[in-house]
């Protein structure tokens, strides 16, 4: 039975995390949303956030965001390469209602995707 949950596990929490996805990364972006993405080790994708206070001022702002992000990733998590992604944004993201912060993930991780694809495929 497939399980539709978060937990600890599937999230960046570390510097470290961080900082390996940081150095050689596959990007998606958008005038919006950027992705970093890169293959991990782990037989299952992970997510964190990398959401500035001077991009996004209000909490809120923010906070609605990540939760738009967390419920795509979990509803599609088995769908997705097995990487660690990190989620960027630009202020301009105010700007989209829930739906098209839906949508607008979903092309950035097929994007990644493909991208991996044909990484793998040239190796």
């Amino acid at each position: 039975m497939v399980k539709l949950t978060f937990p600890r596990e599937l999230r960046l929490l570390t510097p470290a995390s961080f900082g390996y996805v940081f150095q050689e990364p596959l990007r998606a972006g958008s005038p919006y949303i950027t992705i970093l993405a890169r293959n991990n080790q782990l037989a299952y994708p992970r997510l964190g956030f990398a959401i500035a206070k001077k991009q996004l001022k209000r909490a809120h702002d923010r906070n609605r965001i990540k939760r738009l992000a967390r419920e795509f990733y979990r509803l599609n998590q088995y769908q997705l390469p097995k990487m660690d992604f990190v989620l960027m944004v630009r202020t301009a993201v105010i700007g989209l209602d829930n739906q098209q912060v839906i949508e607008l993930l979903g092309q950035l991780c097929h994007r990644i995707k493909r991208t991996s694809l044909l990484m793998e495929q040239k190796v």
